[in-house]
Parts: structure tokens; C-alpha cells; sequence
């Protein structure tokens, strides 16, 4: 074995789920390298993650409970981790790794949650929680996207997941010479469904509905691109050195199954979002030819999404410091054979909140070994009934007991912060406060671009955190800036260049056209500060205010009112200091 630390390869894909792969024996996908790399992997067959996107990809980053981490949802300012979280990619830099990632991030798009405010290096990623969302550049469609290198938008050729394997595949290149950890994470599968032809067509004859067409061919993609990836590392000479991990974030996206009548669901009851396992059980592939581990080796016992990162730092033999620990252990002894009494007795805990504060047993899994507890009253024993069909809690009042007690202890740890505040840093660097990351008792957001092309009507309020006195501009816009439309403007057909033949029909409404809004006035409220309020011009794109600001903490909220009976919030909101 090299004496050299090994490097870390981290493939994520997104809403793919557990049945959606050929060696897990899904009848039409096809997966090939998918299914190859699973015949040379350590195989974790139980592995459980949060069940949507952000929760999962906190915990995996942080080893701890994503409603902890202050990630319980996917959008109203509760993506954000917390500033206070020591993240994977910030370990490995401190231990001389290099840190990239190529992709999804969905844990905060402003100061300071970026991904290179956490620890990576070199970051390519999209806004938001998926191509052409709110916080998304104006446009982005999967295809010659803009994305943010480094903070910076830049221009690519090419569809959405071969660009973001082909950057870290060069990221991997440039430092084929030293540790490395990159993260790949494609949007892909995540709707919209919006894919290559030449890969929906690989599916044109298997009789399934349009939607599933081009999901699979959204996966066959990402899995072409996995070949691509572990041929380079064996054309680099790494691959030996190299931990290569591959999971999905959640279940399947149910959307993918509309218009089928019995989709392949691997045995399985619940998609994304669920609270049975197939809203949260995931493939997890571990494969490192230097670490001298069984190939095909599959293990069956619980695993969470929550032991990736004490797993990776103890293969990787990195120490967490003095005052660090993790929610999740180490799985590198159950990957070295030990069967001991401890795993059997393990509780894990997950939950799918998706509210603007957590739920006691919302949505809740509380499992050990095979016995799973749903909502803390139902529960099943999935070796028996893999499906959760049969509630057979009556008749187990001792597991319902023990199940409950471990639930209590989880729900004790990770909801000790629920009521603090996770705000955007105003004062260290220009941020744009989006819709995505509004807070609100209702959780209403326009986090989509077709709920801004809509005019959706909704609001709420950002929390943030004033860095230093002072006076700050504040820009309100219905539009983004590279949008370049005035407040008010309606959009008549295509403003940006998109493939209407390669995407999803029911998202046509995402890339084109826009309401005209009737917006006369815009408001401004900090709090501490007076309310503030002036006309909008017709051709102007923005309302712009001056503010002086005192350091600490406050809250944001817009309005834009009209001659009729409507208001909404400024769905993005510029906002820099003034020298």
C-alpha cells in the first residue's frame, strides 16, 4: 500500500434512489459501470440517508444529524449549515488534501455557506437545489449552462453532468501528485427531467411513459460518465490509491413513476420525501483496491448517512481535534469484518420535515437491525416484510418501547438549536438575498424560475447578520440582473436560448415567458431602521435604497405593491456595503 494518504472520490447523484440501478434488479435502466463498480465494492445493502437532497448532503459533510446541523429542508432558509459546522472537505484541507467539487452544493448560495467558505478549493457548482432554480442562473437549462467557478459565473459547453465530471476529472488530473478529495455531484436525475436525446432514445422502445424515459436516460448519462471517471484514474495510475465512494442522496423521485401503474420500487414501499425505506435507503458503493478490503463484499448491517465522514478521516487516518465528534461512527471495522454485538443494537433515526420548524415524530423512522418504527407508532420488521405492509406494533410493545427511547435521544441532540437563527453575513462581501432562503410561518417560497416567470405571490423575511456599521445599499428586483428586465416587465416568449427539444414538456414554463407585474411601489424594512419606501419607475429593473446599518442581528423584508390589490416580496434583493 502507498505510504501516501489515499485520495477520496465522492459521486452523489441526486433523487436516483435505490431501484434505479440494474444490479439492484431494475428490469429496463441499464447501469453498467454502475453495476461494476458494485461487483469490486464493499456494498453497504442498508444504507440510509435523510430522505431530500439537503439534509442528506449535511450529514454526509458534517457526521452529524442533519436537523441539527440546522438543514431540515430544502428551501426557506433552512439549506443552510450552520457556520459553525466542521465540514468534511474543511478536515481533509487541514490534513493537506486539495478540495473540489463539481456540481450540487444545496447548503447555502451566500456568505459564508458558499462551498469555498466550508473548505473546498475549487468549486463548479449550479444555485440553489437544482439547475434553474430561483438562485440558479437566469436560464441555466442543463445544456451550455453558466455556472459559478469560484464564485464566478462562468460559461460551459456541454450537458449539465458531463461538465461537472469533466471538471473534476481535471481537477483529479491537476493533482494527481498529492492527496486529493473531489466531490462530484450532478443534479441529475433531479427533475426537471431534461436529458441528451441520444439518451432518452435509448429508452424509446421500452414502453414507458416520456417522464421515465428520460430519467433512465438521465442515469445511463451519469453512469457513462462513472466509466469515463474510474478509466482516468486507472489512466492516471491512482486508482489503486484512490477511495472511491458512489451513493445517491435520497429515493427515487416519484414524479419519474407518474403514468407508470407498477413501478420497480426494489421490494420497497415509499420514493422521495418518505418516511419508509424507500424514501431513505440509498446505494452506498466503497471501493479502494489499496485498502485491501473484500471486493463484492456485501454487508447488511444498518449504516446511515451520518458515519461518511468519521468513515473517510479514519481510512484516511486523519484524527478529528480536541472538541470535534461526529453523530455517526466509523464504518471501516465493519468493513474489516467485525460482526460484533454493538451494530445490532445500533438505533438510527431519520426524518423528512420539510417545515419551517421541526415536527416531534414527523415523518420519522427510528430503525434497528431490521425492525423499523415509522412516526413512532407503526412498525415492521423488513426481513420479514420488505414492502412495510404489516403493522405489527401491537404485537412488539417491547421494540415499540426501546424504538420510542431511541427516538426521544435523537430528538433530544439535534433540537437544541431549532429557534436559533442561521443568518447571511451582510458587510464581508456583495450577497443577493433570493426567495429561496425566504423564512416565513407558511414556508411559501418562489424557488423555482418558473414561479418567477409566474409572479408568484408570496413573501417573507431574510435573516441576516450585519457585520459592522455602516451604510449598505439594498437593490430590489422582481428580475435577477442578467435577466436585465425592468420590475415590471412581462416576458413574451423566449428571452434565453434553451432546448425545447431536449426538455421535459411539463417544464416548458420554467424557460419561457413571464407575467408582467403592475408594480408602482417597492418597500423596505431592516430591523432597528425606519421603513423605507419609494416609487418604481416604469423601465427601471430595480429600487435602490440607503441604509445605515448597525453590527448584529436583523431581519430583511421587501414589498412590492401596486395600483390593483396585490403585493409581493423583491424575489432578489442586491445588497453591498457603501464606502
Amino acid at each position: 500500500m502507498s505510504c501516501r494518504k489515499p485520495n477520496v472520490v465522492l459521486v452523489i447523484t441526486d433523487d436516483q434512489g435505490y431501484p434505479e440501478l440494474g444490479c439492484h434488479g431494475n428490469p429496463v435502466i441499464r447501469t453498467p459501470h454502475m453495476d461494476a463498480l458494485s461487483s469490486v465494492s464493499v456494498r453497504f445493502d442498508q444504507f440510509h440517508a435523510g430522505p431530500t437532497c439537503a439534509p442528506t448532503r449535511a450529514g454526509i459533510l458534517t457526521g452529524h444529524h442533519a436537523n441539527s446541523t440546522g438543514v431540515w429542508h430544502t428551501v426557506g432558509g433552512r439549506s443552510l449549515l450552520r457556520a459553525n459546522e466542521w465540514t468534511l472537505p474543511l478536515a481533509l484541507r487541514e490534513a493537506g488534501y486539495r478540495t473540489g467539487l463539481f456540481g450540487k452544493w444545496h447548503l447555502g448560495d451566500e456568505f459564508p455557506y458558499r462551498p469555498q467558505d466550508r473548505g473546498f478549493e475549487e468549486t463548479i457548482c449550479h444555485g440553489g437545489g437544482g439547475i434553474s432554480q430561483s438562485p440558479d442562473w437566469w436560464g441555466n437549462d442543463y445544456f451550455d449552462d453558466t455556472y459559478l467557478a469560484n464564485g464566478v459565473p462562468r460559461k460551459f459547453s456541454g450537458y449539465c453532468t458531463d461538465v461537472f465530471f469533466d471538471e473534476g476529472m481535471k481537477f483529479i488530473g491537476r493533482h494527481r501528485e498529492e492527496p486529493f478529495f473531489c466531490m462530484i455531484a450532478p443534479n441529475a436525475p433531479h427533475s426537471p427531467f431534461n436529458v441528451p436525446k441520444e439518451y432518452q432514445t435509448i429508452y424509446a422502445d421500452s414502453g414507458e411513459p416520456d417522464g421515465y424515459q428520460r430519467f433512465m436516460g438521465m442515469v445511463t448519462n451519469i453512469d457513462d460518465n462513472l466509466g469515463r471517471l474510474r478509466a482516468r484514474l486507472c489512466d492516471l495510475g491512482i486508482e489503486e490509491n484512490t477511495i472511491l465512494a458512489f451513493m445517491s442522496d435520497n429515493g427515487t423521485d416519484g414524479q419519474a413513476w407518474e403514468g407508470r401503474s407498477d413501478p420497480f420500487r426494489a421490494g420497497m414501499r415509499g420514493e422521495k420525501g418518505s418516511e419508509y425505506d424507500g424514501g431513505h435507503r440509498v446505494p452506498f458503493f466503497l471501493h479502494w483496491p489499496g485498502g485491501k478490503f473484500p471486493e463484492n463484499k456485501r454487508i447488511d448491517t444498518l449504516a446511515a448517512y451520518v458515519d461518511f465522514m468519521p468513515t473517510v478521516l479514519d481510512l484516511c487516518g486523519v484524527k478529528a481535534p480536541a472538541g470535534r465528534s461526529f453523530h455517526g461512527e466509523s464504518l471501516a471495522p465493519l468493513m474489516r469484518g467485525d460482526t460484533g454485538a454493538h451494530w445490532s443494537k445500533r438505533i438510527v433515526v431519520t426524518d423528512s420535515q420539510r417545515v419551517t420548524r421541526p415536527l416531534k415524530w414527523k415523518q420519522s423512522a427510528a430503525m434497528r437491525s431490521t425492525w423499523r418504527l415509522v412516526n413512532g407508532a407503526e412498525l415492521y420488521d423488513i426481513a420479514a416484510d420488505p414492502g412495510q405492509r404489516s403493522d405489527i406494533a401491537a404485537g412488539h410493545s417491547e421494540i415499540v418501547m426501546e424504538l420510542r427511547a431511541g427516538y426521544e435521544a435523537w430528538w433530544k441532540l439535534v433540537s437544541s438549536q431549532f429557534d436559533e437563527e442561521i443568518p447571511i453575513a451582510l458587510g464581508k462581501v456583495p450577497v443577493c438575498l433570493n426567495t429561496h432562503d425566504w423564512r416565513n410561518d407558511e414556508g411559501e417560497t418562489a424557488w423555482s424560475q418558473g414561479s418567477i416567470r409566474a409572479g408568484k405571490i408570496c413573501n417573507g423575511y431574510w435573516e441576516v447578520f450585519v457585520e459592522a456599521d455602516g451604510e449598505y445599499e439594498f437593490e430590489l428586483r422582481r428580475w435577477p440582473r442578467e435577466a436585465g428586465h425592468a420590475v415590471q416587465a412581462g416576458i413574451d416568449g423566449d428571452d434565453i436560448e434553451w432546448r425545447r427539444e431536449e426538455c421535459w414538456p411539463e417544464a416548458y414554463e420554467t424557460f419561457t415567458g413571464g407575467k408582467a407585474l403592475a408594480i408602482r411601489t417597492a418597500q423596505l424594512q431592516v430591523t432597528g431602521c425606519d421603513l423605507l419606501e419609494c416609487p418604481v419607475d416604469a423601465t427601471a429593473q430595480g429600487a435602490v435604497f440607503r441604509v445605515q446599518l448597525k453590527k448584529g442581528p436583523a431581519h430583511v423584508q421587501t414589498r412590492f405593491s401596486g395600483s390593483v390589490d396585490f403585493a409581493i416580496g423583491a424575489f432578489y434583493v442586491y445588497v453591498c456595503t457603501i464606502p
